[in-house]
């Protein structure tokens, strides 16, 4: 059986069981098949419909003296089948499923006690990295697991880089010290620790796992989201749509919303996060939080910048800007979510095609496309353009009216897209310095104005040239926005 996520209650430890060599009469016929069912559903049981002690990870409501009959009808309860207290063909589709490993409850339940973090500012550490993702897809996959959360409630998150922090995440292999060994793959894929001193809120993940931010391995951002849930003092759901439903489920990270049961439960133990009509919903807390900038420090960079109709918008994390091109007077910040709902926050990259009346909007793998601030449809992949598989996000990106193509910046390369062709162009990609004489430094945005084309680089902006081919000024990134 596969078992993801331990988390939240105490883990589990399966001690050597004896079978008999025949399956009770819980079965309609006796098969090897059967058998293996039945040892398969007893194992099941034992962990998520039998008492178990814990201190640090919680204590589970009493089951002793169930018999096995008992025990399956409670499964079928909580997963909403039929209760017939027989191994049917439903019920073992259950057992058989990736799930995490903390035992059933119902509902959204809280842990016994209700434990929760008793402070609004938790710090978070992340002490040891995968090999299988880079540190800042980590970083990223951990920022928006989080975020998830903290959107809902009057919680903020503060990464620190030393020390001990509230909540300490690390990538371990087996035995890692807190008495809860990893297995290796395709097992426990991670755990995690009810809010309290020590261990409490800690998160561990299977290093032996292979950690992706897609589908292809196990996504990042879904064991974390989930297993963050559980480091802020959520059990499980009985709710098919839930996060904290038991059952692995692929989320897709960009655009995540926190599905309602979710609110409800971390809402009763937290509240609701206050907002403030005609302001953007930012955490007061420690400065170099990138979730609230002083857009005016010399340091100032944006993450993406285009036209959309008439206006020029500047993206930086949770927010974003909006001005007319030749005034610079009045310019407010809003946030993304209040204008691009499936967006949430930290756009990578943006370009509009004026004459098709569309823009595009990317974040990591993804892009939605919009006629003005309407999304049309789901988000689709970025590889639709013909960027090689080892591209997982644009750093920035500019559509050139004139030849009628868009240049994607990754890294210090950048991509043509013919877009009358609707294709990548050949011999692409190419060094971005070595073409772009005078630009220093990776790109982080760019637009076209008046035949020019604007890159910005952190806190500097270079007016480039197409016909000179050299840049003809820089200035202060922060300047666009009336700094």
């Amino acid at each position: 059986m596969k078992v993801l996520l331990a988390s939240g209650f105490t883990v589990l430890l399966i001690s050597a069981l004896k079978f008999s060599t025949a399956a009770p009469s819980l079965f309609a016929a006796t098969s090897r098949t059967s058998r293996n069912n039945y040892h398969l559903a007893q194992e099941y049981l034992d962990k998520y419909y039998t008492e178990k002690g814990g201190q640090q990870m919680g204590e589970m409501v009493a089951r002793r003296g169930n018999s096995m009959v008992k025990k399956i009808k409670e499964l079928q309860a909580f997963f909403g089948l039929q209760i017939t207290g027989k191994l049917d063909q439903k019920t073992m589709d259950v057992i058989k499923k990736p799930r995490c490993g903390v035992p059933d409850v119902a509902n959204y339940r809280l842990f016994p006690g209700e434990p929760k973090w008793k402070k609004n500012i938790l710090t978070y550490r992340i002490s040891k990295y995968t090999s299988s993702m880079s540190p800042s897809e980590v970083d990223k996959a951990v920022e928006m697991a989080l975020q998830a959360w903290s959107s809902a409630i009057p919680l903020n998150f503060v990464k620190i880089h030393s020390g001990e922090a509230d909540i300490m995440i690390s990538f371990e292999t087996g035995d890692h010290g807190d008495s809860y060994p990893f297995d290796g793959p395709r097992g426990t894929l991670a755990h995690a620790f009810a809010p309290g001193e020590g261990l409490g809120g800690d998160t561990h993940f299977d290093n032996a796992e292979k950690w992706t931010m897609g589908m292809n391995g196990f996504n990042l951002f879904t064991v974390a989201a989930h297993e963050f849930g559980h480091a802020l003092g959520l059990a499980h759901s009985t709710d098919p749509s839930a996060l904290m439903y038991p059952t692995y489920k692929y989320q897709h990270p960009f655009g995540f919303r926190l599905p309602k049961d979710d609110v409800r439960g971390i809402q009763a133990l937290y509240g609701p996060r206050k907002t403030f009509p005609g302001k953007p919903t930012m955490p007061h807390i420690p400065q170099h939080n990138p979730s609230n900038p002083d857009v005016c420090e010399t340091t100032t960079s944006f993450d993406a910048v285009t036209m959309l109709g008439k206006e020029l918008l500047f993206f930086k994390d949770r927010i974003f800007w909006r001005r007319q091109v030749h005034l610079t007077a009045g310019i407010r910040p809003s946030t993304i979510t209040s204008s691009f709902p499936q967006l949430m926050s930290n756009v990578d990259a943006a370009y509009e095609v004026a004459e098709r009346g569309v823009a595009y909007f990317f974040k990591g793998p993804h892009y939605w496309v919009t006629r003005g601030f309407q999304m049309q449809g789901p988000p689709r992949t970025i590889y639709d353009f013909g960027f090689p598989r080892y591209v997982q996000r644009i750093d920035a990106a500019v559509y050139l009216k004139e030849p009628q193509k868009t240049l994607f910046f990754v890294g210090d390369e950048y991509y043509s897209f013919d877009e009358r062709k609707m294709k990548m162009e050949k011999d692409y990609p190419k060094n971005t310095e070595e073409e772009f004489s005078g630009v220093i430094g990776q790109i982080d945005a760019a637009v076209e104005l008046n035949g020019y084309v604007y890159f910005f680089s952190g806190p500097k902006t270079y007016k480039y040239d197409m016909e000179k081919e050299d840049v003809v000024s820089v200035v202060k990134s922060s300047s666009w926005i009336g700094c």
